[in-house]
């Protein structure tokens, strides 16, 4: 087992060093875990009679040593005693080349995978069934299709119900987006409004840009429309790298670009405003348009809500799409898609694939909005999320092989895990499915063999009842290693 680092301590330390020593042996002793809130400054200055200075001085020391880590607006919590953070990728402009997508059975087989009610869903990224607000909502689904029985009947036309897209707009200000109501199109969720961007945007035989690891349903949307894909290895801490984009679009012709900016899925990281600006400059330089994914932007571990590469867009290149199958309800299958200035053919694309999206929904979810029920919620989950997935990373860490290395997400609530060279994913994700443990193995994130030895894990199930199942994976793992 990982240890906290150890505290070198004078004869006669100063009285900061003290405090930070009593703090580290409440975290060893198992007063607080992984994700746990310590006391605040004040609090803790009362609690050991000392200055407020003097515990400023000792959160600080124990930041520095990685022991406790600070949120903005939020506070300071325990961090995971992790392992490495998975390698950063080398990027070889010579080996950029475009490539089809072959389909995989096995992305069928992980999706299939959510239905098998045996399993532990580790496989796929799904909130946690037991913190979405089902009671909330269904009164609202149910009180509203009342309030509007003639239109909760009909089709909510494109761009759909304009209560809902009044309140996504107000939404994204936070996110340094300046949108209006008529800025947004409703989508049945995000993969709908990806594949309206990619339609809008590419033709069979097009080449698009993306950053891997990627979600892999996104790479079978890819291959149904017979486009092709340049992938640029993400770095596990910044994301995409918009340098390597440039030279990329530099040597090939290239139609689009496509990133999940905030919290990526799997790797959970997000990029820097520079660098969203950044790869925003390159693209435009190459007239190449942006496909930007949000949809895990709300679920930020702090109070402080990520920018999207969209608020850096003054000429309507980004098409931006998000939706609340991670922050609400999945089967809702309610998104939207910002698409600039590519509107009017994306809502046309809409309207030829299902005509509208289902309207009681859109009013259930618009009320939920206006009764100051989401913001509630997310203050809620993201509190939760941040200390399952600082729980899940601990016990990888004390569970799997030493050279396991982890991601550090700040939001959402996937874990990007490299296991050492030797291990195969595809071997294990059968092995962990005859325990009855369902995970994502990395060949699937990729159209390339660069992913073999990672794994998606998601600490939205992590709980008590499901721990066990990660020290089964790290046996498995020591045994295919």
């Amino acid at each position: 087992m990982l240890k906290q680092d150890s505290l070198k301590i004078s004869k006669k330390p100063p009285l900061y060093e003290s405090v930070a020593s009593r703090i580290v042996g409440l975290v060893d002793e198992g007063t607080f875990h992984p994700g746990d809130k310590v006391p605040s400054i004040r609090q803790l200055s009362q609690q050991f009679n000392v200055s407020i200075n003097t515990v400023k001085m000792a959160y600080g020391f124990l930041e520095d040593r990685r022991v406790i880590e600070s949120r903005p607006q939020s506070g300071y919590y325990v961090k995971a005693r992790l392992t490495g953070i998975p390698k950063e990728p080398q990027v070889d402009n010579q080996r950029l080349n475009p490539s089809e997508i072959t389909s995989s059975d096995i992305v069928i087989q992980v999706m299939g995978d959510v239905m098998n009610h045996n399993l532990i869903q580790f496989g796929a990224a799904i909130p946690d069934p037991d913190l979405i607000p089902v009671d909330k909502l269904n009164r609202m689904l149910s009180t509203e299709s009342r309030r509007f029985k003639e239109e909760s009947t009909g089709y909510a036309m494109p761009p759909g119900n304009v209560k809902l897209r009044t309140q996504i707009a107000r939404l994204m200000m936070r996110a340094g987006c300046t949108l209006t109501p008529d800025d947004i199109i409703i989508t049945n969720g995000a993969t709908e409004a990806v594949f309206l961007a990619l339609r809008t945007l590419c033709k069979p035989g097009d080449t698009l840009i993306i950053g891997t690891p990627i979600y892999f349903n996104f790479l079978q949307l890819i291959q149904s429309l017979g486009i092709r894909v340049l992938e640029i290895p993400m770095s596990p801490v910044d994301g995409i790298n918009p340098d390597a984009v440039e030279s990329a679009v530099e040597q090939h012709k290239v139609q689009a670009c496509m990133v999940i900016s905030n919290f990526n899925n799997p790797l959970g990281n997000c990029m820097p405003d520079k660098q969203k600006q950044r790869l925003l400059d390159v693209l435009k330089k190459h007239g190449v348009p942006l496909i930007e994914d949000d949809i895990n932007g709300d679920l930020s571990f702090s109070a402080q809500r990520p920018s999207v590469t969209k608020s850096f867009d003054t000429k309507g290149d980004v098409i931006l799409c998000s939706s609340f199958s991670k922050t609400l309800a999945p089967g809702y299958r309610l998104g939207w898609i910002a698409p600039g200035r590519y509107f009017d053919a994306v809502k046309r694309q809409k309207l030829v694939t299902n005509i509208a999206s289902p309207t009681p929904t859109q009013l259930a979810i618009a009320e939920f909005f206006i009764s100051g029920g989401y913001e509630h919620h997310l203050r809620s989950i993201r509190k939760i999320y941040a200390k399952k997935v600082a729980q899940m990373a601990d016990a990888i860490a004390n569970h799997f092989p030493k050279e396991t290395r982890i991601t550090r997400p700040q939001g959402g609530f996937t874990l990007w895990v490299e296991l050492p060279e030797k291990a195969d994913s595809l071997k294990l994700y059968n092995m962990a499915h005859s325990k009855g443990i369902s995970i994502a193995p990395g060949h699937i994130f990729s159209t390339t063999d660069n992913f073999r030895h990672h794994i998606r894990l998601n600490a939205a199930l992590w709980s008590d009842k499901t721990k066990w199942a990660v020290e089964e994976l790290g046996k498995m793992v020591s045994e295919i290693v």
